[in-house]
This record gives C-alpha cells, sequence and structure tokens, in this order.
C-alpha cells in the first residue's frame, strides 16, 4: 500500500522483538517533503527533500532531522514509509537519547518499524536518520515519518499542506501603534540590531513596513547581502508585465550601486536593492519618507544609514500612482524566504522607533502589537515569538522552538527619548 503525502492515520498491528508489550495502535504519516531537513548545508551540497519525500540520499555526511509537536510525553513508536533502490542499507534513527539502527533491503515502498522511543518533554521533537552504509546508490526514499503511541495520542502539530511556506516557517510582526495626537506621517525611522549567530542565510529583518511597501535588510546568500526597498503597485497582480502604464510605479531616483526594477509573485511593484554586507552586532538605521505628490501620486524615499561613511545614503525614490496617502499602518517583520534553512532559528532586536508629522512633531513609538502570518495561525508550525528586551523589541522564529507568543499580544517597551535628529541636508 502507498501512502500519500497527506496527514492520516494508518492502524497497524506491531509486535516488536525489543519491547515488551504487543502493540495495536495508531500510526500518523507525516509527510517527509514537508516536515523534513538536511542539515548538512555544506557548499554545492545537493539537496535531497523533494515533493517526493527524501531522494537520492548518497551522502553520509547528510543528517535528515524531521521535526514534530506533541503535548504528551511518554512511549513513541517510530517508523519509515521507505525504500532501497537494490542490496541493503543500514540508517539509525535517533530520537532524544535513544539511537537505533534499521536495515532497508525493499525496492518497493514499504514501512520499516524502528522501535520504540521516548518523549521526555512536551514540545517540539525531532526525529534524526544518519545513513550508516549501503550497498546500492543511495541511502534509502523515504516519502513518510510514522509515530504512534502514547505520546501522540493528545495534541499533535507538523506541516499537513502548503509545503512551500511551512517549510519556510512562520513570519512574524510588529504592527506599530502610532498616537492619537500625531498627525499625518511623514517620516518613518527605525533601528535594527541583529545577534550574533542569527544571521542565517534567508532571513529578512524588515524595519521600515508601511502600507504600500517595506525596506529593510536580508542575507541572500553566504557571501551576499542587501538593503532592500520596495513598492506595490495599486494595481492587483502578480505578474509586473500585466500591470497598465498608468499603475506602474515610477523610479524617481536612486543612490550610487543601487539596482532597481520590478518584482513580481507577491504583488508586484518597483523595487531596489543595494549590495551590502551589513554585520551582526551592529545597530543600523533605517528613514523612510513618504507624502502626497503630483496628479493623485505618492512618493516614498528610502534613506539607510551607513556606518562606514557617517552619512544617510539614498536607497530609492519611488513615485506611487493613484494614491495621495502619508505613511500609513506602519510595522517591521522577520521573515524567512530560502525552506532549506527554515529549521534554523534567528531573531531580531527592533529599537527607538520614531514618527513625524507634517507639523514636523517628533512621537517615539513605545508599543507594539504582536502578529503572526497563516502559517502560524493554522499551526503548521508553532515557532515564533516576540517580546521586549532592554528596552528593544524583539521578533524570533524558525527552529522549532518551543518559545512562542500568544498572536496579538501587545507589547510595551520603554522610551528611550532619544529623537533622531534628521537634517535634510544630511541626506545624500
Amino acid at each position: 500500500m502507498k501512502y500519500s503525502n497527506a496527514f492520516f492515520l494508518i492502524t497497524l498491528l506491531i509486535i516488536l522483538s525489543n519491547c515488551t508489550t504487543d502493540y495495536n495502535v495508531r500510526m500518523i504519516s507525516i509527510p517527509a517533503s514537508g516536515n523534513s531537513w538536511n542539515i548538512n548545508l555544506s557548499e554545492n551540497n545537493e539537496e535531497i527533500i523533494t515533493r517526493s519525500g527524501i531522494e537520492n540520499w548518497k551522502n553520509p555526511d547528510d543528517i535528515i532531522r524531521t521535526y514534530y509537536y506533541t503535548d504528551t510525553e511518554g512511549p513513541v513508536l517510530v517508523g519509515l514509509y521507505a525504500k532501497t533502490d537494490t542490496g541493503t542499507s543500514v540508517i539509525r534513527v535517533t530520537s532524544g537519547d535513544i539511537s537505533r539502527t534499521i536495515k532497508i533491503r525493499n525496492v518497493e515502498y514499504d514501512t520499516i518499524m524502528a522501535g520504540e522511543f521516548r518523549v521526555e518533554h512536551p514540545g517540539y521533537q525531532v526525529i534524526e536518520l544518519h545513513g550508516v552504509k549501503k550497498s546500492g546508490a543511495v541511502f534509502a526514499s523515504v516519502s513518510d515519518i510514522l509515530i504512534g503511541g502514547v505520546a501522540t495520542e493528545g495534541k499533535v502539530n507538523f506541516i499537513k499542506d502548503d509545503f512551500y511556506f511551512g517549510r519556510r516557517g512562520p513570519s512574524v510582526h510588529l504592527n506599530y501603534n502610532i498616537p492619537d495626537k500625531a498627525s499625518d506621517i511623514v517620516w518613518f525611522y527605525n533601528e535594527i540590531n541583529i545577534p550574533a549567530g542569527n544571521d542565517i542565510e534567508g532571513s529578512f529583518f524588515m524595519a521600515n513596513g508601511f502600507a504600500d511597501g517595506y525596506f529593510g535588510i536580508q542575507v541572500n546568500s553566504h557571501d551576499e547581502r542587501r538593503i532592500l526597498f520596495s513598492v506595490w503597485s495599486p494595481y492587483e497582480s502578480d505578474k509586473p508585465e500585466e500591470i497598465p502604464d498608468d499603475y506602474k510605479i515610477i523610479l524617481l531616483k536612486k543612490g550610487e550601486n543601487v539596482i532597481a526594477g520590478e518584482f513580481g509573485n507577491e504583488g508586484s511593484g518597483g523595487q531596489s536593492y543595494r549590495k551590502y554586507m551589513w554585520k551582526a552586532d551592529q545597530i543600523y538605521r533605517f528613514l523612510l519618507k513618504g507624502e502626497p505628490s503630483i496628479d493623485n501620486s505618492t512618493d516614498y524615499t528610502a534613506y539607510f544609514y551607513v556606518p562606514e561613511t557617517g552619512n544617510w545614503e539614498l536607497i530609492a525614490g519611488f513615485r506611487r500612482p493613484k494614491t495621495t496617502s502619508y505613511l500609513k499602518n506602519l510595522y517591521s517583520f522577520l521573515e524567512n524566504f530560502i525552506p532549506e534553512t527554515g529549521f534554523i532559528t534567528r531573531k531580531g532586536f527592533y529599537s527607538n522607533q520614531w514618527v513625524c508629522d507634517k507639523n514636523g512633531t517628533w512621537y517615539e513609538l513605545s508599543s507594539a502589537k504582536f502578529t503572526a502570518d497563516a502559517t502560524a495561525r493554522k499551526e503548521s508550525r508553532l515557532d515564533y515569538a516576540g517580546g521586549v528586551e532592554n528596552a528593544s523589541f524583539f521578533l524570533k522564529n524558525c527552529g522549532f522552538i518551543d518559545e512562542k507568543t500568544q498572536i496579538n499580544t501587545q507589547l510595551v517597551r520603554s522610551e528611550t527619548g532619544n529623537r533622531p535628529s534628521i537634517d535634510d541636508s544630511l541626506l545624500k
């Protein structure tokens, strides 16, 4: 019988030679395609997690981890729905402090039980697979990880659908509360500091988000990082080529070494970025301007303070047509855009937020609402948090941490009184 990559229950009569009890157990099937990661991220290592599960697994240095959440401790039975190509493979299966080896010699998918393990504490659990030896070309192909027993009788969570976003992990946000006495907001100032070890590939630490776009820093690869500023078109489409000319975002200006163009796939619009190898444990400052312009349009301009030069430097200025607005819906977020790194935790500090209205009055933003995306809300992933540390907000996600903050929690940090001093002559 072939298992599908979906959540379902099967009943198996399992008699394990190393257990004293016969089990008639409901087994839960966890799709490897959405819930497993190869933690061997060495350069040029072939990705072995596919839409069908674990495939083309040849490298003995690969370590594959499958994650699931349970709120119940106790014994847990673990099995694989797997096959090999030819010959016999030996796989080590580890969960908690227990490791067992299994042999796979079947060339058609079948259930191979690894035995009984134990969940010591409720929360996220990991099942680790390591290839010991093989006589064929691959260690195994695995479509599903099977779990059952006492530890699975309560609440069990894992990624059941939408594997791309599930593997990326939950995105988390800070939605800033604007003082009622503030008039139309023209300027939005923010600071970000990424602790050492949290600048993980695929991370987007977005500082200055607003109703029509976003502005922040990314880790794009081992040797590339970017400052990114984008503005959505008022025409709703994921394909830039579909946007009528009178709905297109207009580039007004851009800074030195800044690349500007269009983007799609998550709405469409104008995008700009500057390659810049920003560093962990360094405070970076962001400044965004937004105000109505000519012919029912709004101009948005982003500046980044470069510590090496001591100057505010222009990223880009965009004009959004069919929009008359000041800055609205101010927020920050943290997301991972590389699914292969979704098993690694990342954290960022967001501090000293200020806005300036059209009257030139500055207001400190010391409160924000914590929210998360659909991946979190439908409980595909539970590894997300936000809070306050040392007068800074923080956002944290991925890595299957058991730390979790309730969505819509209101956060309040201590006020710094450290108002930014922005002189137009310093904005380059």
